[in-house]
């Protein structure tokens, strides 16, 4: 309602700029934002007025939305100014909340969760949004009277983006180069003591009816606790923990020659978890936390993370897994050490240290072989200039194990200019063929990569076409003796519609001469031999329609040369509709035609997904969905029920089926019941 007197009180800042679809004039949408505080919390409000009349656009009440689906108000803490890390806080105009950390000057993780409050009322001709966040929910240096600060407005009936801090418009409105100044009065007050206890409990029944194996019935306990040690510097604490509510992985037709990548959700690991899982590239990352708890229990674990002050950031790590008697897995020790220090205006350099213990293993005859230790060493620059149009990293890593050695370091290096119309990247990876990461995800090793790309953008005055232009790749592999082994080049022409949907079509020339044998079809069947030499060229398009509609759409095309002379037909879509702001719908769908000589012949693979969201308040989720992968010969089911009945505190009930499919016969299923209580001491 803001008739209190803080309100009242407190200054206004309006006069936002336009990020999107030009960054070049005032934003044509008024927000108006207010904050204060007290010795307990910071408070903020943004009143978000109508540009045109209509209701406003949501997908859902489910937290941690698609921003670019949702009309929403969010905004940006940066409360070291060191243009790095920071905070995330927001909700959608149907009051459903958005919470994240920011990390690499602008990126966010949604997986965050932490206890804050806020509340959306909407009127005719705005929706007025008023949070209060804790101060023991983020992380500050005492004394600091200076934070980074930016508030950030979508309105999908106008397609406008704005900001209050101008920023580019080829860059996030959550970069923190381009915060606006946040000044304290006097110092934040302490937190004072800041020890949150998180105890659940759970109880839950499973069974493989493949193997006609009985129920098994679960009943388990466990606590994580979070202790401040300082204001920005936080000790992560977990015993027997349990992640059965978090997602399950969407699944994917794999035909690729190496291993998946799929992210992190479970929440222990995720605070100021950059500094562990963002060190090295997309392919070369020596520590990857999914590997830890993998089909073996976790029994206890700590961390240690945050700021030493503006320039130092630390982070320990130590998880203790159990042993596993039917294979003959030991029970292993994980501990990680990471230390970045900023450098120049917005740069950093760090190292980090790996290593995986097996405890008291002695190999056994009839099971299978573990290592006694793997460890990694590595050094990094991270470049991010003041305005953040230079990007860039140069990495060196080396491993340490049992057996051969030599050719077991990495090292790799990227430089990225990005301006408002020009694109222009360079990227190189050198990994050894004895290089190993047992905690990392390296799915290729001894090879030698070259990667330059290039893109520009034209902008039409006037008209439905908001943008246009070209975009060049061009990706080389080469083996430790420099003879080629891969090359992906890659021409696309982008097209970017004022309405915010858009269009791409590609051309691609494929080169690949393998280094294992290899079934093209993941299936099982006959390989192709090693050394074979494999030429295609491919074409696609992809398209994505405009999100402010409540019936959205988007597909892609690829159709081309395969292996040995074959084709391949790709179709996938993506079609949405929601019934605002309860229900969302949506069906996924991939459709591969691959044709081939024998032994392969011809073969399909379909994957569909529909999914359901039902959202009955902002606090109560029911979501379902079903996965059909004929590639994997599986259908799963899994739908959960969440109830945050407190601030971060929650009741889960998830069901999961696993089916043949055809004659839909059970393989498995489990129903499992977890209650999850957020306790500050």
């Amino acid at each position: 309602m803001l008739d209190e007197q803080a309100w009242r009180d407190a200054d206004v800042a309006s006069d936002f700029y336009m990020v999107l679809p030009m960054d070049t004039s005032a934003a044509k949408v008024r927000t108006d934002v207010q904050m204060t505080y007290d010795n307990q919390n910071v408070y903020i409000t943004a009143i978000c007025y109508h540009a045109l009349p209509g209701p406003y656009m949501v997908e859902s009440l489910r937290r941690d939305w698609n921003f670019g689906k949702n009309d929403n108000f969010i905004f940006f803490i940066d409360p070291f100014d060191d243009q790095t890390n920071g905070f995330t806080f927001g909700t959608n105009a149907a009051g459903a909340q958005w919470d994240g950390l920011l990390f690499e000057g602008g990126q966010a993780n949604l997986n965050w969760d932490n206890k804050w409050t806020s509340v959306v009322k909407n009127y005719d001709d705005k929706y007025i949004f008023e949070a209060a966040i804790p101060f023991k929910t983020i992380r500050y240096k005492k004394g600091i009277t200076r934070w980074g600060i930016n508030f950030s407005r979508l309105d999908l009936k106008t397609t406008e983006k704005s900001s209050w801090a101008p920023v580019p418009r080829q860059f996030p409105t959550a970069s923190l180069a381009y915060t606006g100044i946040l000044v304290w009065d006097q110092p934040p007050p302490s937190a004072g003591p800041n020890v949150s206890i998180i105890p659940y409990a759970l109880a839950g029944v499973s069974r493989e009816y493949r193997m006609d194996r009985p129920s098994e019935y679960r009943r388990d306990v466990g606590v994580d606790a979070k202790v401040a040690v300082t204001s920005s510097l936080n000790l992560d604490l977990t015993v027997n923990p349990d992640f059965s509510q978090v997602d399950v992985d969407r699944q994917v037709t794999n035909l690729d020659r190496f291993e998946l990548f799929f992210p992190e959700r479970r929440q222990f690991f995720l605070e100021n978890g950059d500094m562990f899982t963002n060190f090295g590239y997309a392919t070369i990352r020596p520590f990857f936390s999914r590997r830890i708890g993998l089909g073996v229990p976790i029994r206890f674990g700590a961390r240690l993370s945050g700021k030493l002050n503006k320039d130092w950031r630390i982070g320990l790590m130590d998880m203790q897994t159990g042993r596993v008697d039917e294979t003959g897995l030991p029970a292993q020790n994980f501990a990680v050490f990471a230390l970045q220090r900023r450098i120049f205006a917005r740069s950093n350099i760090g190292i980090i240290g790996i290593n995986k213990e097996s405890v008291d293993y002695t190999p056994q005859a009839d099971k299978p072989q573990y290592s006694q230790y793997n460890r990694n060493f590595g050094f990094e620059y991270n470049l991010a200039s003041s305005n953040n149009k230079w990007t860039g990293k140069a990495l060196v890593l080396r491993s340490f194990s049992p057996g051969p050695s030599g050719n077991d370091y990495v090292h790799a290096g990227n430089l990225l200019y990005n301006s408002r119309k020009l694109t222009l990247g360079w990227q190189h990876e050198y990994v050894g063929r004895n290089y190993t990461a047992e905690v990392g995800y390296v799915p290729r090793r001894g090879y030698v990569k070259i990667n330059p790309t290039a893109s520009y953008l034209l902008f039409p005055k006037g008209g439905i076409v908001l943008s246009h232009g070209p975009r060049i790749s061009s990706t080389y592999f080469f083996n430790e003796s420099m003879k080629q082994t891969d090359n992906e080049t890659f021409l696309a022409y982008t097209v970017g519609f004022r309405s915010r949907s858009s269009f791409v079509t590609w051309v691609a020339h494929d080169y690949v001469k393998l280094l294992q044998p290899f079934d093209p079809t993941n299936t099982g069947l006959d390989t192709l031999a090693r050394g074979t030499e494999h030429r295609w060229n491919a074409w696609g398009t992809e398209f994505v329609s405009k999100p402010q509609s409540v019936f959205t759409y988007a597909f892609s095309t690829r159709y081309g040369g395969y292996y040995a002379g074959g084709t391949r037909l790709n179709l996938t879509s993506e079609v949405g509709y929601r019934f605002q702001p309860f229900v969302s719908v949506a069906v996924s769908s991939s459709y591969n035609d691959i044709r081939l000589p024998q032994p392969w012949g011809n073969r399909t693979f379909w994957l569909v997904g529909p999914r359901i969201d039902i959202t009955m308040t902002n606090t109560l989720y029911f979501t379902a969905f079903m996965q059909y992968n004929e590639q994997a010969r599986n259908v799963n089911l899994n739908t959960r029920l969440q109830w945050r009945y407190k601030p971060a505190s929650d009741l889960f009930i998830v069901y999961t089926d696993n089916y043949l499919p055809g004659s839909f016969a059970v393989k498995n299923r489990a129903l499992v019941i977890k209650f999850t209580y957020w306790w500050n001491v």
